[in-house]
């Protein structure tokens, strides 16, 4: 694997969590995004398009019609849940990259318990799914959480290393032993019982009663890091585990289950995805999910409101981009072009508020020192 890549990977989540988005953060945040929005309106320009009518199109198929509406919560609630995941680790001082391996096998374990589970009612393979995704989210993330307490195994590389282990043994099990003999689906297992699939809220849309399990799930997490003691242990250990440890603080055990619950959230979503939108496992369950929610996570400095909100942000674009695409007849390439220039900007926030920072100390103690010698 690119060594660079894995030395930016660790810059980015070394970076120390904060609960609270100050004021002035926001604010910043909020101009780096109106930025963005006027350099990809300039490369819209450059390439012959109308940027009003573009950026219309993109809030009105995001946000236009209920069924896009929907969608746009629909992704919201998948980003918002891969962000908390990315959160809950990272509270602790442990770094899960590897929840997109943990939806799969999330997404796996509910799949099997959904399509071979018989004789029981459909509402109780659905729980019986529910609790199967997040056991093998949360096993599978327990190996890397315990190399990284025991041995002080850097979790950075072994759950990037295990996120292939996980996807390319899934993709064997869909193609192999529990490949479906239906006609039509090429890569993907048996579809799961009749009626214990999630029901659809909006029809025609993606959005189905997934969302209230994820709401819960949000609230709990929310709870947790920013109200119990168990968060605040959470949070000392993240900061400085050796304070936190001299404290009383059961560190190690701290960082263990943090890391099992943040790959229970990942195998909750793979759930969600396989009884809401698939109704079985295909190999295609996640395109890069869990990385983007690890992006909103960081960008918002893990603040469990701050990853809820900007999630919904993020799923208009993706949602938005789409319909821009179909409608103002945008290359698909184009969109991502500006979609990446509104992400660099809001990603780079924190460093050019720095740099604007000091500069302006530096011109105000030249001008302090210019007026003393000048008396």
């Amino acid at each position: 694997m690119n060594n660079s890549f894995i030395q930016t990977l660790r810059a980015l989540v070394r970076l120390k969590p904060s609960q609270k988005l100050q004021r002035d953060y926001l604010v910043s945040l909020a101009i780096a995004v109106a930025l963005a929005f006027v350099v990809g309106a300039g490369i819209l320009l450059i390439c012959g398009h109308d940027p009003i009518a573009c950026y219309a199109s993109l809030f009105k198929g995001a946000l236009g019609t209920k069924r896009a509406f929907a969608n746009t919560l629909a992704k919201t609630m998948t980003l918002a849940l891969c962000g908390l995941a990315m959160n809950v680790a990272a509270k602790a001082g442990m770094f899960n990259v590897g929840g997109e391996g943990q939806l799969y096998f999330g997404a796996m374990a509910a799949a099997v318990v959904g399509a071979y589970v018989k004789g029981l009612p459909p509402w109780m393979v659905t729980v019986l799914a529910l609790l199967a995704a997040v056991a093998a989210g949360g096993l599978f993330a327990l190996l890397p959480g315990w190399l990284k307490v025991q041995w002080k195994v850097d979790e950075v590389i072994t759950t990037i290393m295990l996120n292939t282990a996980a996807i390319y043994f899934c993709t064997y099990l869909a193609n192999g032993p529990l490949k479906t003999s239906e006609k039509g689906i090429a890569q993907g297992t048996a579809s799961i019982m009749e009626g214990a699939g999630l029901s659809k809220l909006i029809p025609l849309s993606n959005l189905t009663t997934g969302i209230f399990y994820a709401a819960v799930t949000v609230l709990i997490i929310w709870y947790l890091m920013s109200r119990s003691t168990t968060g605040f242990e959470m949070k000392l250990t993240g900061n400085n585990d050796r304070f936190a440890l001299y404290g009383g603080v059961s560190t190690k055990k701290l960082m263990l289950w943090s890391m099992v619950l943040s790959g229970m959230i990942c195998g909750l979503v793979g759930m969600l995805e396989t009884f809401g939108l698939h109704g079985r496992f295909i190999v295609s369950v996640s395109n890069e999910f869990y990385f983007d929610g690890m992006l909103v996570a960081m960008i918002m400095r893990y603040n469990p409101v701050g990853t809820v909100l900007m999630s919904f942000f993020f799923a208009i674009l993706n949602i938005g981009g789409r319909a821009m695409e179909r409608s103002a007849g945008i290359p698909s390439e184009l969109i991502l072009i500006v979609q990446s220039v509104i992400i660099f900007f809001m990603a780079a926030e924190g460093g050019i508020r720095t740099s604007l920072s000091n500069r302006a100390a530096v011109r105000k103690a030249r001008r302090e020192a210019a007026r003393k010698e000048a008396i």
